[in-house]
């Protein structure tokens, strides 16, 4: 990922700053939190660990990915655009910094300790260096369609990578693109911008099933086709953000539990509709869809008990070690498995015992560590 340099470009946000306030930059998290996403974090998590287990027929791992890139788009447009509302603008260099501190650490920890088990024979998989070098680019979706299958030869037990790539994509875009549209228009119309990008995605997915007869491994990897569930929750936060905007534009009375019913709705279509074109192709689109009611609700009520449990305390301890766990949690299930001679509930409880003590020790001794080393190189 290339550090671009500081961008200040003319902007005119939509809440100007206080008469007398310097426009100097901010952080993007500031002591910021946003309720109930630590739970949905973990919840995310959790989902693809039971996936990687042998509950892969009744939990939709896949889903708990679609759930990941809907909460970095919302998370990450939210920190954004108080930067923007309050500086002005959107410093790109610091932007990148944050990313590559934050990501890279653990991800290339990880990648490397699976590499040094695979050569010592601790792991006995196959391993390209090619697919290596597509890995340490953030390439392992395009290796894994360009391979034609997730049984590639990359790393052992870090196809879920394919993901990260996805992600690492929208986070070297989607900043330019935000500050590009906010010179010239307001927020609700930036959102009805994303929203068309949006809508060109699933055409495009259509293009490729009906057209091409691209097949779904393609629309479900590549980036092209899985951007809009990024964009889904951008528009969740340039629209009717539920932690930033004003509570008087909250639903009135339980209206907030009808639009829960509708996006749960949604959501069951999309788990229940089994014909390969529509899973191809609209589904992503409804559980956009179906997401933004939930997320909304989720931030805005998160004191009502239906989601007060995700702020739960040990919601948010998942979910603050998620990041590792989600790179890791294979690896400790096979390993925890291979050591308990185990393929059923042991082996998945015991990997999850060891992925979040890994993913704990990862957090203390390197996020925590890197990002202290971030403040103080970069301020």
């Amino acid at each position: 990922m290339a550090l671009a340099g500081e961008v200040t470009l003319g902007f005119r946000p939509n809440r100007a700053p206080q008469a007398g306030q310097r426009a100097t930059r901010i952080s993007a998290a500031g002591g910021f939190h946003i309720a109930s996403l630590d739970g949905i974090r973990a919840v995310a998590a959790l989902m693809v660990f039971a996936a990687h287990t042998h509950l892969a027929r009744f939990i939709p791992g896949g889903f708990g990915v679609t759930i990941f890139f809907f909460l970095s788009g919302y998370l990450i447009t939210t920190l954004l655009r108080r930067e923007l509302e309050q500086t002005g603008t959107i410093s790109l260099k610091h932007f990148y910094l944050r990313r590559v501190y934050r990501i890279f650490p653990p991800l290339y920890l990880v990648l490397a300790i699976l590499i040094v088990l695979t050569l010592t024979g601790v792991l006995n998989e196959e391993m390209s260096p090619l697919a290596v070098l597509a890995q340490l680019a953030h390439l392992t979706n395009y290796y894994l369609v360009a391979y034609g299958s997730n049984t590639a030869p990359v790393v052992p037990f870090t196809v879920p990578y394919w993901s990260l790539a996805v992600e690492e994509h929208f986070y070297l875009l989607f900043p330019l693109l935000l500050l590009l549209l906010s010179i010239r228009w307001a927020f609700d119309r930036v959102a009805l911008i994303l929203g068309a990008l949006c809508v060109m995605v699933l055409l495009w997915r259509c293009v490729l099933v009906f057209g091409l007869g691209v097949g779904g491994f393609y629309t479900y990897s590549a980036t092209d086709t899985r951007i809009d569930s990024l964009l889904f929750g951008c528009i969740l936060g340039v629209w009717c953000n539920p932690a930033l905007e004003s509570t008087q534009h909250n639903p009135s009375g339980r209206t907030w539990i009808f639009l829960c019913l509708g996006g749960v709705a949604l959501l069951l279509v999309s788990f229940l509709w089994r014909a390969d074109a529509f899973r191809d192709t609209l589904r992503y689109t409804l559980q956009g869809l179906g997401l933004f009611p939930l997320f909304y609700c989720a931030v805005r009520y998160h004191r009502q008990p239906v989601f007060a449990w995700l702020d739960s305390r040990p919601m948010r301890a998942l979910g603050l070690v998620s990041y590792t766990f989600y790179l890791s949690h294979e690896s400790a299930i096979y390993l925890a498995g291979k050591a308990l001679h185990d393929e059923g509930a042991l082996r998945a409880a015991a990997g999850f015992a060891l992925a979040v003590a890994f993913s704990a020790a990862c957090y203390v001794l390197v996020e925590r560590r890197f990002a202290r080393l971030r403040r103080r190189l970069h301020g």
